[in-house]
């Protein structure tokens, strides 16, 4: 019986001394691995972004908007400021308005707020101070607004002209100091709404008033911890619902309710559930390289037990067992595999890297990915080692000893 080390000695001898066929063949485990390390790490990233940009927009926060108008009122305000759980509410309207400063006009979202907005969604304020509920024509500004939408940068003490078009077809002009300028955000994706660096903060009984109605069209909240963002939304949709007349049976149906609701806890749930889902797409696309990987390293180990036919008659003759020549070309096929493995994780982990940095996402490289990277390359390399290296096995000593 051939010992295992002697074993692997004769497999490197063979792998190194045909060097370009050995190349050609790890190259498909190198893409392979590198591919599914590389969008594991990706996927990983993304995830982390999401919940690092919804952090950002405001921690343990609960957004109410309204699905029609004239639904949300003071009333409504003050039965969500009440309910249990709750440090702090704003209600909003929003707008699309021309502003002027100097003599360039632009058009710009403008967003009634409360003096809550800033506590609830994280707002920081780079020149002045936000919003209180006991001002009126005053304005935050948004970095971007500030700086890049007029020929000459608003600073606080300044003053902008905001028109707005009503309903009917009317429009109002008042003239608003501003009063800060907000912190640039570089996170704006997950909010599907205005990105705040863009936007126009003014109170929110200014711009009622400007706008003529006395509705909200919807509130943002914030609880005082995580673990009760999710009791603390239903708590509030429970007594919305109860005020707007909807049944309690219909409270799990959104199509019954003059509302929607969400709370970060859900939407870092949803968004868990798209990132794992592209991850696994993605990762099924990479298999695929893995498949045409293995399926070459068999072929190729085929074409070398044909070449070799002469060498395993010899080394039957001097005492290898078909045990042995089994675990002879098994550990070559490992090899390639192993090696493919260690030059494809590092080729994955490097590629997510540049990607994650290029892309401005915060790089994530899970533990496990450099345990994954081993655990496929070996395995690619068993399962497409064992028919080549079982026909190796299986030759007459005698007839591979005659083959030319």
């Amino acid at each position: 019986m051939i010992g295992l080390r002697h074993s692997f000695v004769i497999a490197l001898g063979s792998i190194s001394s045909a060097k370009m066929r050995s190349t050609l063949t790890a190259l498909g485990i190198i893409i392979g691995v590198a591919a599914v390390v590389a969008n594991v790490s990706l996927g990983a990233s993304f995830n982390q972004y999401f919940t690092d940009e919804l952090s950002s927009l405001g921690s343990n926060f609960i957004i109410i908007y309204s699905q029609d108008v004239n639904i949300f009122y003071d009333a409504e305000l003050e039965l969500i400021r009440n309910t249990p759980g709750i440090d702090g509410v704003s209600p909003f309207n929003q707008q699309t308005a021309a502003v002027t400063y100097l003599s360039a006009t632009r058009q710009i979202d403008v967003q009634g707020v409360g003096e809550d907005a800033q506590y609830i969604s994280n707002l920081g304020v780079d020149e002045g101070n936000f919003l209180s509920d006991k001002d009126k024509y005053v304005a935050v500004l948004g970095k971007e607004v500030a700086e890049e939408k007029f020929d000459k940068d608003v600073s606080i003490k300044n003053y902008v002209d905001i028109t707005i078009k009503r309903d009917d077809g009317t429009s109002v002009t008042q003239k608003f100091r501003v009063k800060g300028v907000l912190s640039s955000e570089d996170n704006t994706f997950v909010t599907g709404g205005p990105d705040r660096d863009a936007i126009i903060y003014v109170p929110i009984a200014t711009l009622n008033e400007m706008l003529n109605v006395t509705d909200y069209g919807g509130f943002s909240a914030r609880t005082g911890d995580a673990e009760s963002v999710q009791e603390v939304s239903d708590e509030v949709d429970k007594r919305l619902a109860r005020s707007l007349g909807v049944s309690s049976r219909d409270l799990d149906n959104d199509d019954a309710k003059p509302y929607r609701i969400f709370n970060q806890a859900e939407i870092i749930e949803q968004l868990d559930a798209l990132a794992q889902s592209l991850t696994i797409l993605i990762t099924l696309v990479a298999v695929v390289a893995l498949i045409v990987g293995s399926i070459g390293i068999m072929n190729i180990m085929l074409v070398t037990v044909t070449e070799r036919t002469r060498e395993i008659g010899l080394l039957k003759s001097l005492g290898y067992t078909r045990g042995g020549i089994l675990t002879l070309f098994i550990l070559e096929s490992m090899i390639v595999g192993v090696i493919g493995g260690i030059l494809g994780t590092l080729l994955g982990l490097v590629g997510s890297y540049v990607v994650e940095i290029y892309l401005n996402i915060p790089p994530v490289f899970p533990f496990y990915l450099i345990f994954l990277g081993f655990f496929i390359s070996v395995l690619v390399g068993l399962v497409a080692g064992v028919y080549p290296a079982n026909k190796a096995a299986n030759l007459d000593p005698v007839d591979a000893l005659r083959h030319e």
